[in-house]
């Protein structure tokens, strides 16, 4: 596996474009908006107008678009990855999109006979560029077995969870713990400042026990530098929120906390903060 296709030259897109060629795949790429793309391009991406363009005579497709209309509008379109990849290709959607989706796609692919895998990540813009990124699949096994180089170039932590749509399932588990710990965060930092305490204090005092985490020692200092800029945006957010709380309705589970952090970020997005960071939920509380 050496020819890769990947479409979405986003935050995240660009950095795992640029592990991919680090280890030496050839990498050609599609996005609505090449100036956006420039820089890659100019480090080694091949250009394609099309994703169909893209998606010919590669051995490994790759995807991390927007929404999950995004992800259909990619793999269903007349012109779109499942109508242009040959036989034996594997299909990888990166996107954090909805199980149901996930499975459709594998089964369309499965008549073509094309390798389909949801594969979500984690880990954020600096596990993007480091190459850490949690990589969560959902397939068949050997399929994930055989795309575990490709992988490998892009994180350090890549789990296969079961059938198709269960890494989908498995990256709603990891937003709904994340809805609940950085609105934590931010409330403690909101009551700490109210309270006339030295916040950064505060965060060195707690953030080595038990209170500690990913989210409290790569969102706060950010915030605590008044940096609330997307390494993932609030609108990204929402949507996985819903997709997670649509999946709980389901199966009849309530999930109280993720529903009203979702709330808050709604009405962030209300006030025009679809695109900041998600340690802009501290902004909800008057920071």
């Amino acid at each position: 596996m050496k020819k890769i296709g990947f479409v979405g030259v986003g935050i995240m897109g660009k950095s795992m474009v640029r592990n991919l060629m680090k280890n030496g795949f050839e990498v050609s790429i599609y996005t609505r908006t090449k100036s956006k793309a420039e820089d890659v391009i100019g480090e080694g991406a091949i250009w394609c107008d099309t994703i169909a363009e893209c998606a010919k005579d590669k051995d490994v497709v790759i995807s991390i678009v927007g929404y999950p209309k995004d992800v259909e509008e990619v793999y269903f379109g007349e012109h779109g990855i499942l109508n242009s990849a040959a036989k034996g290709t594997y299909v990888v959607d990166m996107t954090t999109t909805s199980p149901k989706l996930a499975k459709r796609i594998y089964a369309e692919a499965a008549q073509k006979g094309i390798h389909a895998l949801d594969a979500p990540v984690t880990g954020g813009d600096t596990g993007a560029k480091a190459g850490t990124l949690a990589i969560l699949v959902g397939g068949d096994e050997d399929d994930f077995q055989a795309c575990m180089p490709v992988f490998e170039a892009m994180g350090n932590n890549i789990v296969y969870e079961g059938t198709a749509g269960n890494g989908q399932h498995t990256k709603m588990a990891n937003q709904i713990i994340i809805a609940g710990t950085v609105s934590g965060m931010c409330e403690a930092m909101a009551y700490a400042k109210k309270e006339g305490l030295d916040v950064q204090k505060v965060l060195d005092a707690v953030g080595t026990g038990a209170a500690g985490s990913k989210q409290l020692s790569s969102l706060s200092p950010r915030v605590m530098q008044g940096d609330f800029g997307p390494g993932f945006f609030v609108k990204h957010f929402i949507k996985d929120m819903k997709i997670a709380a649509e999946e709980a309705d389901e199966i009849g589970l309530d999930l109280g906390v993720l529903k009203k952090v979702l709330s808050m970020y709604e009405e962030m997005e209300s006030q025009g903060k679809g695109d900041l960071g998600t340690q802009s939920l501290v902004q909800y509380y008057g920071w």
